[in-house]
């Protein structure tokens, strides 16, 4: 039997750009799922929205309420801008025994990220984070055995728009090049309204990424130095979505037991924008990941909401 999707938050384009990629995975036999059902919020979205975005997809139910989707489905993906909504809206559904991805950012806050990881500690079934954890070129690379491709020492990226929401996806990428074990970020300066910063690993890799406001879209490309080479690996949105997909999906429908991250790699990016933030806000001092505080409010989900519903509508 089909396992049950629904869909929670509308806010963004993501549900309708994933929704056809979905289909193609679902039409090539690579997961067995029907999507049923969507909510959205309305902190973005015109009243109506849900409905509107059913009848587009052929989604049967409309759900009034979020709850009301619970008997309809076996898992959601939680799409809402506000990333501080995120835990109370994926609760229900995780309380119920359902599969939850969480897109992009998890969190912004410590306290929340908590709660993430300690559902996925005690078994439950919850994935998510931003697409560009699990961009091929990158993957493939860092696949490479080590004596041909040299050890991995130094990433760069960039990432425009703003510092979080879209500057996550500059962290999550140079995670999928270092692997786990990231260790703490620095402030460097700024330049314009973009910010600078170095990240650190335990292992010795390092990684200088670019975010925060410009003046137009930027590219994903990533920039990797070894101690043999150097590449650089340019990337599209359409095939990020569908790598990403294909590595989630499996595990969110039960068709696989095995997680596409550990929980101990699940968070580090988010982790990382928090040492990032805190550090930038104390004048460039060195923060590390276990010295974060679940009281810091981290990044303001509902404030980022409130202008994004702006520039929409």
């Amino acid at each position: 039997m089909a396992f049950k999707l629904g869909l929670v938050g509308l806010c963004t384009s993501h549900p309708g750009a994933w929704l056809p990629l979905i289909k193609e995975m679902i039409d090539a036999g690579k997961v067995d799922l029907e999507v049923v059902a969507a909510w959205d919020s309305g902190e973005t979205r015109p009243a109506g929205f849900a409905a509107e975005f059913c009848a587009q997809y052929g989604i049967p139910h409309a759900v009034e309420n979020m709850t009301d989707m619970l008997p309809l489905v076996d898992g959601v993906i939680v799409h809402t801008t506000n990333w501080d909504r995120h835990v109370e809206q994926a609760r229900p559904f995780v309380e119920a025994g359902k599969s939850v991805l969480i897109d992009k950012p998890l969190a912004g806050n410590l306290r929340d990220l908590n709660t993430i990881l300690d559902w996925m500690k005690s078994g439950r079934r919850v994935c998510g984070g931003s697409s560009l954890r699990f961009c091929k070129g990158a993957l493939d690379f860092v696949a490479e055995p080590e004596a041909e491709r040299g050890r991995i020492l130094t990433a760069y990226t960039t990432s425009g728009v703003d510092e979080f929401n879209y500057g996550i996806h500059a962290y999550a990428q140079v995670c999928a090049v270092m692997g786990p074990g990231a260790r703490s970020a620095r402030f460097l300066g700024s330049c314009g309204r973009q910010k600078n910063i170095l990240l650190e690993w335990n292992h010795g890799g390092v990684a200088i990424i670019t975010i925060g406001r410009s003046s137009a879209w930027l590219p994903f490309m990533l920039t990797i130095v070894t101690d043999r080479k150097v590449v650089q690996i340019p990337h599209d949105n359409v095939n990020l979505y569908r790598s990403m997909l294909a590595a989630q999906l499996p595990y969110l429908t039960g068709q696989t037991d095995v997680p596409p991250l550990p929980c101990s790699m699940i968070a580090e990016p988010e982790l990382l924008a928090l040492a990032a933030r805190k550090s930038w806000l104390t004048g460039g001092n060195t923060v590390f990941l276990d010295d974060l505080r679940t009281d810091d409010p981290g990044y303001d989900g509902t404030e980022f909401a409130v202008e994004y519903r702006r520039a929409r509508l």
